[in-house]
């Protein structure tokens, strides 16, 4: 039955948003995990690019298509909010991380935090990803049927301790995989249904993982306050925005939790889709791999990554094709509008790019792997400024964008010259949207080593 959200002020000529509660006290949660294109696409041929739906008794408004994205993405009369609507589903395990702040208090953090990202520091980055890269991938096993996610996401997680913490090479190895345990517990906590610590809860391992987390840094941060190092934990306590602003130590523990988890799932997912349809498509994974071999090293810099057109058009099509952040959290803070709907103060919305980068309005076939749409003589990511936005969009557009990129690119890499791998070409991965999507089933590719002969080629 459909139902509408509020009704407008007297004499408003804005709509009502039109909605369904869904199931009792669990209102869309199971519809959303099982499908959530499927679902936002019922919401769309129902009620068109704006209505509410339920999630565990809350109420959130479907913001669908990239004109109603942009609308609330821009936030130009800065209505909507990132902080409270964030907070509803990761915010006591993340808080303080820069996705999770609004206002004069954002725009501190993020220009202290582009310091973190010049060209200067990501050139180091990819320096030294090449050799953590290299060290990681020695220990893979080739076989049929090799679970790529899930060696993906110990490679990036192992990845995002020696970046952003150095390896941190004061603690023992028991620390380590601790802080490892405890991240996750985080992670998985945020989308956990029973929502208070109790024991045995995903939610109470969530808040034990946080307090873990807190006590490591906080452990470790004066060593790193001391001395200026090329990790991002080092580089946090040191970089001032151009006013001389710095972090103070909660706000530095803040940010590498949030970090951890912002460059770790993100890039699992993306490289994980890149895998499954480069094993689909053999074409692509040849055109990609003779540029890889163009290059001529297995250590590429920064400038050489930026000469890998190929993998950039399959990157690109592979976030459209599963966006590894589906739907962006925002609440309004007052009574305003979108797309001429009345939406009252404290309304949570849920921007869905996912949905935007399937809308076949903007993408002909848009299940179909083609990564050159994106190439310069199609574009079709240009029909609309918002009919491709894995990042975001406006003053809270993802400022680690370029250096997901390059993590993405550089293990890509790595994996070309290393392994030939093959997927059957009707293989559905079945999405997990528990949390962030990934394959339930680890995502198995037949996996091959690479002859010595073809790994010279690359040296």
């Amino acid at each position: 039955m459909v139902k509408i959200l509020a009704a407008p002020p007297a004499q408003s000529q804005l709509r009502p948003i039109p909605g369904r509660p869904g199931l009792p006290g669990i209102g869309h949660v199971l519809e959303y995990i099982r499908d959530p294109l499927a679902m936002m696409r019922r919401q769309w041929d129902s009620y068109g690019e704006i209505s509410w739906f339920s999630v565990a008794g809350r109420r959130w408004v479907a913001v669908l298509g990239p004109d109603a994205c942009q609308e609330v993405l821009q936030n130009k009369d800065r209505v909507f909010v990132n902080s409270d609507g964030w907070s509803a589903l990761i915010g006591p395990f993340f808080h303080g991380g820069l996705m999770l702040l609004d206002s004069d208090e954002h725009l501190r953090h993020r220009r202290i935090m582009q310091q973190a990202f010049t060209r200067s520091r990501l050139e180091k980055t990819v320096d030294a990803l090449n050799p953590a890269i290299g060290h990681a991938l020695d220990a893979w096993e080739p076989t049929d049927d090799f679970l790529a996610y899930t060696a993906l996401k110990t490679l990036t997680l192992d990845l995002a301790t020696e970046i952003f913490m150095g390896g941190a090479e004061e603690s023992t190895d028991r620390e380590i995989e601790a802080v490892k345990k405890a991240f996750v517990d985080c992670v998985q906590a945020a989308t956990s249904m029973v929502r208070y610590p109790l024991p045995g809860t995903r939610w109470k391992r969530g808040l034990d993982g946080r307090r873990v987390l807190e006590k490591f840094f906080r452990q470790y941060l004066p060593a790193r306050r001391s001395r200026e190092t090329d990790d991002l934990f080092s580089v946090l306590c040191h970089i001032e925005s151009e006013a001389g602003q710095r972090f103070s130590d909660d706000e530095v523990i803040d940010h590498m939790i949030f970090l951890l988890m912002a460059a770790h799932d993100t890039s699992t997912i993306t490289i994980s889709t890149m895998m499954q349809y480069l094993g689909q498509h053999p074409q692509w994974q040849d055109r990609c791999r003779a540029e890889s071999l163009a290059l001529g090293t297995t250590t590429p810099s920064y400038a050489d990554l930026d000469q890998l057109g190929s993998l950039d058009l399959v990157m690109k099509e592979c976030l459209r094709l599963v966006s590894p952040v589906p739907v962006m959290a925002r609440r309004a803070v007052r009574d305003t509008e979108i797309r001429g709907h009345f939406v009252p103060a404290g309304t949570y919305a849920a921007v869905a790019p996912h949905f935007t980068h399937h809308m076949s309005e903007y993408w002909p076939e848009p299940q179909r792997f083609d990564p050159e749409r994106f190439a310069e003589h199609r574009r079709e990511d240009k029909v609309h400024r918002y009919a491709w936005e894995p990042f975001g969009g406006g003053v809270h557009k993802c400022l680690g964008m370029h250096f997901a990129g390059l993590e993405i690119k550089a293990i890509v890499h790595h994996l070309l010259l290393r392994f030939d791998w093959h997927v059957d070409p009707g293989y559905v991965a079945p999405l997990d949207f528990t949390s962030l999507p990934f394959p339930s089933d680890g995502q198995p590719v037949d996996l091959r080593q690479r002859s010595a002969d073809s790994a010279r080629q690359a040296v």
